[in-house]
């Protein structure tokens, strides 16, 4: 531990603390000897004006927060460790949106690798060893995605052109932004709908033009949006009212066990290895998709119109199997 990293630890170690700080204390955390620990004291009431006193009562050392308030030191100052986390974040922003944010992130990025650079750190490569695989992205437009957050977090509502997969049909509306959502690798945007006087979720690579408005968005109660959006299965929101119960087999259960298909979710291992998940949802359709791809290694129990989804995909796809085979 170099001195300036040193000096970092110590103002770490008083300002977390409510009580004075032992010599002892300094000596074992700083790992180092009394004289280091006291040059390192004096440094820091010396070049950055510390409010540091010792209390001789109490034997230990404290910011005299009366003195000039809640001390900080000047500038950016970070460990190595969150130096890396700062980088490491700004990587993985880059790639799970290539070009968000550049412009305003570059000037951040330089300034942390220069000061890892001057304390002989190094970025530790963090491109080339941090690597997200986005296998089902869909592109958004970037001057999108700016004018949805710009508005999102100026709280000004939009105007947008949107494309929609369900209908096939392209629709204006005005929306008031609550929140973006990245799901599965792909943006959506969280919105009270002006159009239909509802919540909706719109996917960011549908959206063909969007406009701010000089308008403030309308706020919705994070308490009804996290009703609407989070209680049920999926990004098809809405509020939960059916359970779905299903069941794997005991070798998929290795996988199943660990995941997180909900944050309300209920799972337990059967008798015989198998295992048995409980999922609230409003909408089945990505439900039935998740299903699917288990194949016979997931059965549906309940409920039994999920059930019966889930038959008739089998059925259709086995019908096209045999009509294939049929024609060769």
């Amino acid at each position: 531990m170099n001195s300036f990293q040193r000096i970092y630890q110590l103002h770490r170690i008083l300002a977390s603390r409510t009580l004075p700080v032992s010599h002892q204390v300094l000596e074992e955390r700083l790992e180092c000897s009394r004289a280091t620990v006291n040059r390192t004291i004096e440094s820091l009431r010396l070049y950055f004006n510390a409010p540091l006193v010792y209390d001789r009562e109490r034997n230990g050392y404290y910011y005299d927060a009366q003195a000039n308030g809640i001390f900080e030191l000047p500038g950016i100052w970070f460990d190595a460790n969150e130096l890396y986390a700062l980088l490491t974040v700004q990587q993985l922003l880059e790639q799970i949106q290539p070009g968000l944010l550049d412009t305003q992130l570059k000037p951040i990025k330089d300034r942390l690798e220069k000061i890892l650079a001057s304390r002989h750190l190094g970025n530790q490569e963090i491109s080339s060893r941090i690597r997200i695989q986005s296998m089902l992205a869909r592109n958004t437009a970037l001057p999108h995605f700016q004018s949805v957050t710009s508005a999102l977090l100026q709280r000004m509502q939009l105007r947008i052109t949107y494309h929609s997969r369900s209908y096939d049909q392209q629709t204006e509306r005005v929306i008031s932004p609550q929140r973006l959502t990245h799901y599965r690798d792909n943006w959506y945007l969280d919105a009270w709908c002006h159009k239909r006087n509802a919540l909706r979720s719109f996917a960011l690579e549908r959206i063909v033009s969007a406009s701010s408005l000089d308008h403030a968005t309308l706020e919705i109660a994070e308490t009804m949006l996290n009703e609407h959006f989070a209680t049920s299965y999926g990004i098809f929101a809405g509020k939960a009212n059916q359970n779905a119960v299903l069941r794997f087999t005991a070798e998929r259960a290795r996988w199943v066990a660990d995941e997180q298909w909900h944050p309300q979710q209920e799972g337990k291992f059967l008798p015989d290895g198998s295992y048995e998940l409980r999922i609230p949802y409003a909408n089945e359709t990505e439900l039935v998709m998740d299903i699917l791809k288990h194949g016979a290694a997931v059965e549906v129990i309940a409920p039994e119109a999920l059930r019966q989804t889930i038959m008739e995909n089998l059925h259709s796809a086995q019908e096209k199997y045999l009509l294939t085979g049929e024609e060769k």
